[in-house]
């Protein structure tokens, strides 16, 4: 059964895990739509949920820089004609690269060209590369073309490289890599009320997915967007020892708002990081934190501009 409907000049593929959607990526959409404008064919990306590796090897699976929502939101950015999501599992990891193309990409996704990235490997094992991909066109009636690295400001940019910035803290190398804030998309969930409590009331982001990469616990200054609105803010993600709770949350004030925002999907950027977790001696030292807090999240967002920008960023 094909999974897309018949168009009589075929399509332009690529295939990937696109985890971040990154600069790179975005490189290699750019050419499958610019390819398939001039050839009137389709352009699509054939992706997988999960993540391959949390099923061939889940020990060596990595955090998620965007979830299957989020990765969503960003390619329906992208000028994209198809997004093919298929479901990994054992049947698709044990295919070999020959029936993955003929029986997917070709036979259910019409392909008659495949660009793909640099460092691309498929089928079982990732046995299959470029080598393989280029014998099987000859062979198969597909052009086979490869997208070269990109750079930024002496970066390779790479999903690899974005986790490892994200992960120490540089939001400012993961924006560069990425070409758009680092976020965190969730629902707002009840808490337990202790910010109302101590004069600043919180949002609690919650129902995400927790393979999701965070950069480490503290206080930041943070952007939230919603539908029909966005303010900056303060986030306090992780532990609240303060109140002897070990559980990581993240939870934003927001400056300026009044709404209540319950049950709203909410996207979350990290901005700046202000602080540690810290546990304080009473209340009163830590409201006067908070204050201090405060003060600084709003200098911060001052220094970083104007409000959060999901849009695409240029690749010039």
């Amino acid at each position: 059964m094909a999974l897309l409907p018949p168009h009589p000049e075929g399509t332009v593929v690529t295939v990937g895990t696109f985890d971040g959607v990154h600069l790179g990526h975005l490189a290699v959409l750019d050419e499958i739509t610019r390819r398939a404008a001039a050839a009137n064919r389709k352009s699509v990306l054939v992706t997988f949920e999960p993540h391959p590796l949390a099923v061939v090897n889940p020990q060596a699976a990595p955090a998620l820089l965007t979830t299957g929502p989020e990765r969503r939101e960003v390619l329906a950015l992208t000028g994209l004609d198809y997004a093919v999501f298929l479901q990994f599992n054992r049947a698709l990891a044990d295919l070999t690269p020959e029936r993955f193309v003929r029986e997917v990409l070709i036979a259910r996704c019409g392909m008659r060209e495949l660009v793909i990235g640099h460092d691309h490997g498929f089928g079982r094992g990732r046995s299959g590369d470029v080598e393989t991909l280029r014998r099987l066109g000859a062979s198969d009636g597909f052009a086979v073309d490869v997208v070269g690295l990109v750079e930024r400001s002496g970066h390779a940019v790479s999903s690899t490289a974005i986790r490892r910035a994200v992960a120490g803290g540089d939001l400012v190398t993961a924006r560069r890599l990425l070409g758009r804030p680092y976020t965190l998309s969730g629902r707002v969930v009840r808490g337990e009320g202790r910010g109302r409590t101590l004069g600043i009331p919180t949002i609690n982001v919650g129902e995400y997915d927790e393979r999701k990469l965070l950069p480490p616990d503290g206080v930041y200054a943070a952007r939230v967007e919603w539908a029909g609105g966005a303010a900056g803010g303060m986030l306090n993600q992780g532990p609240r020892p303060t109140f002897g709770q070990r559980k990581r949350t993240v939870e934003v004030h927001l400056f300026g708002v009044e709404a209540d925002l319950y049950g709203q999907w909410v996207r979350v950027e990290w901005v700046e990081r202000l602080r540690d977790v810290e546990r304080f001696g009473s209340v009163a030292e830590l409201q006067g934190q908070l204050e201090r807090d405060r003060l600084g999240a709003q200098d911060a967002l001052a220094r970083h501009g104007s409000p959060m920008d999901q849009s695409r960023a240029s690749h010039a």
